[in-house]
């Protein structure tokens, strides 16, 4: 177990004391335990974005005792715990600046898998869309797509069954702690989602599954996908939260569209109407916009000869000859670059016939 595991935990139990913050005071000490033994000692100091209340809070220190109970269902429980600077920890979702500074999974899977897939939409579900759900899940198949989805009633369970039926790998993230399952129904498909996946949560045991933790699941989805697939949902709810934060964090965002009056389609037209999401029926659609097919050869594009590249723009072209194509937030995140900084130098670097931008915002060098 992490020695720093301990610590870590320790901040988490702090009322008041979230994520960016502790991050934020991981880059500035280290370490968990550094804070602890160090903050006190700089309490007069003026940190951005940390507080008084929150160095009062870490000065005061958690009950190490449930602490200690924490470690314990950990180790009792076999459950892998990911650091926000753990080489595990998903990528893409490291890249929001709302990232969670602890994950707790059980299950075998890579969570910086090639290509993953969210898929999201209401619990009352008709038959037409779990048809669909089922339909585009089963024509994916031989893309080998990480399905990612919140273990809910209707679309999202049925993603997840669909997952497991073609022998795709798929994560269900919770709004509760790895005690328990939630709605409890789904227990009969654990087992095998964690055998080819797991289950994920930002919460520690004893956390209930209450209603405002259902948006900071939602936020772990849109997270760690490259695309977010609404397949039905009303005009408000957690679908379309998951929507919402995923056009946010630059993801591809889908809709199946439905009937203009039906009560089901109202947020995927919505989402289509307002040009946050482009309009998908079928696997053939996500596989094109997404740039997960076999593509034609492009024609030869004579790159300019001895362009003077500024320090970023050598550092994208040097990231991009070790991979050849990365999605942009992966790019941005390995040049240590936000994708707004991003913008001029890879524009300069396509103008200048040295990259191109293929769909699903993926950047290939040529």
């Amino acid at each position: 177990m992490n020695p720093d595991l301990k610590y870590l935990v320790g901040l988490l139990q702090l009322k008041g004391v979230g994520s960016t913050s502790i991050i934020k005071l991981l880059k500035h000490y280290g370490s968990a335990k550094n804070i602890f033994e160090h903050l006190p000692n700089d309490f007069s100091k003026n940190m951005k974005g940390i507080s008084i209340p929150i160095k009062e809070a870490i000065c005061s220190g958690p009950n190490w005792i449930e602490v200690e109970k924490e470690l314990n269902f950990i180790e009792r429980n076999e459950i892998q715990c990911i650091p926000y600077d753990d080489e595990k920890y998903p990528r893409r979702l490291k890249f929001c600046a709302d990232a969670p500074v602890l994950l707790f999974t059980k299950g075998v899977v890579n969570f910086n898998h090639s290509k993953i897939l969210a898929v999201v939409g209401t619990r009352r579900a008709t038959p037409q869309g779990k048809k669909i759900t089922a339909k585009i899940i089963t024509e994916l198949a031989n893309q080998n797509v990480l399905i990612l989805s919140g273990l809910a009633f209707g679309i999202d369970i049925i993603a997840h069954d669909s997952a497991i039926k073609n022998n795709l790998p798929t994560i269900g993230v919770l709004a509760h702690g790895l005690d328990r399952i939630y709605p409890s129904e789904h227990k009969k498909y654990i087992q095998k989602m964690q055998n080819n996946g797991a289950l994920l949560t930002e919460f520690m045991s004893g956390t209930k599954p209450d209603r405002e933790n259902f948006p900071k699941r939602n936020r772990i989805v849109a997270g760690m996908a490259d695309a977010v697939l609404v397949v039905e949902s009303q005009r408000t709810g957690g679908s379309m939260i998951t929507a919402d934060l995923g056009f946010g964090y630059g993801r591809d965002v889908f809709a199946i569209p439905g009937r203009p009056g039906d009560k089901q389609s109202e947020g995927c037209n919505f989402l289509i109407r307002s040009n946050k999401a482009s309009l998908v029926e079928s696997a053939t659609d996500i596989k094109y916009l997404m740039n997960w097919r076999e593509q034609p050869a492009p024609k030869a594009i004579q790159k300019q000869l001895f362009v003077p590249l500024t320090k970023i723009e050598e550092k994208l072209i040097l990231i991009l000859s070790d991979h050849r194509k990365l999605p942009m937030d992966e790019l941005c995140l390995s040049a240590g670059i936000s994708v707004s900084q991003s913008s001029i130098p890879l524009l300069n670097l396509e103008l200048n016939g040295m990259i191109r931008t293929l769909p699903g915002k993926v950047v290939e060098l040529i």
